[in-house]
């Protein structure tokens, strides 16, 4: 998870604003397993989370932005 929020947080931090960021730092509180189930698509986003900057986080991962 460091690896696909770190890259994220490094390409995109800087072109947020406050509500992005906000929305950021209450993503990075989920725990690990569960924020990875929604990233790769194996658990259903509940509405309260489902935020543009996690769905930006989970197109990045999908277009290989979190791979090595």
């Amino acid at each position: 998870m460091d690896l696909i929020v770190g890259r994220f947080a490094d390409a995109y931090i800087d072109k947020f604003e406050t509500p992005a960021l906000e929305e950021f730092e209450r993503l990075i509180e989920v725990p690990n397993a569960q924020l990875y189930a929604w990233i790769v698509g194996n658990a259903s986003v509940p509405a309260e989370q489902d935020t543009s900057v996690l769905r930006d986080l989970i197109a990045f991962h999908h277009r290989g932005g979190g791979a090595r």
